[in-house]
């Protein structure tokens, strides 16, 4: 089987595996920003629902659901940079992109909320 070929049957799965790469690297970044962001005064958001986040959080974030995000925007400055996380990084992804259309110019999405804790 040729790449043609192969990337034909296959592309399903490469872009899979790229998007969990993404994911990973865009986490690790962050946690190495971590530091420097505290230092400047980031908000910490983890948009989980309630229950989960009742269920175990993070020290020092704030629990804003993605379902009410929008209607809460003025619990969040867009003068600090803002770190989202929640259970697997997709919900805090699509409330970075609300975020990011609202004006907010500084978030960062950590994926899982427990990579706050260590």
């Amino acid at each position: 089987m040729d790449f043609p070929e192969f990337f034909e049957k296959y592309w399903p799965l490469l872009a899979l595996g790229l998007w969990f790469a993404h994911k990973s690297w865009n986490s690790k970044r962050v946690i190495a920003l971590l530091p420097e962001l505290k230092k400047n005064g980031a908000i910490f958001v983890d948009v989980r629902s309630v229950g989960e986040f009742a269920n175990g959080n993070a020290p020092g974030t704030i629990n804003i659901p993605l379902n009410e995000l929008g209607n809460r925007l003025r619990e969040i400055p867009k003068s600090s940079p803002v770190v989202l996380c929640c259970a697997s990084g997709t919900r805090s992804g699509m409330a970075k992109l609300l975020l990011r259309s609202k004006g907010y110019r500084k978030v960062h999405n950590i994926g899982t909320w427990s990579k706050l804790l260590g």
